[in-house]
């Protein structure tokens, strides 16, 4: 009878090893999905906060453009293309955000 528990056993103790690999793997990819969904959460919220600096700089700029007139036509190219590209990034961030 002991030369047919040996490959019983066997089993078991092969049977335990893969459950308890198997949590290992599980815990480890819980705690994956944890940290990507905190980093998620954490680039959405930085992300708006940024989107609402824009767009109260954008109100600031365009209030300067209205109280000085034609505030562009006399603005260096240079500051005009940094600020066209500025609102080419409000853009790429909103879109990314939904």
């Amino acid at each position: 009878m002991s030369l047919q528990e040996d490959p019983v056993q066997r089993e078991i103790h092969q049977d335990w090893a893969n459950r308890e690999y198997i949590e290992v793997i599980t815990s480890s990819i819980k705690k994956i999905a944890d940290f990507l969904n905190s980093f998620d959460m954490s680039c959405r919220s930085r992300l708006a906060t940024l989107n609402e600096k824009l767009t109260a700089l954008e109100r600031r700029i365009e209030y300067i453009e209205a109280r000085n007139g034609d505030f562009l036509g006399s603005m260096p190219k240079s500051l005009e293309y940094s600020l066209q590209l500025n609102e080419l990034n409000l853009n790429f961030l909103h879109v990314n955000m939904e």
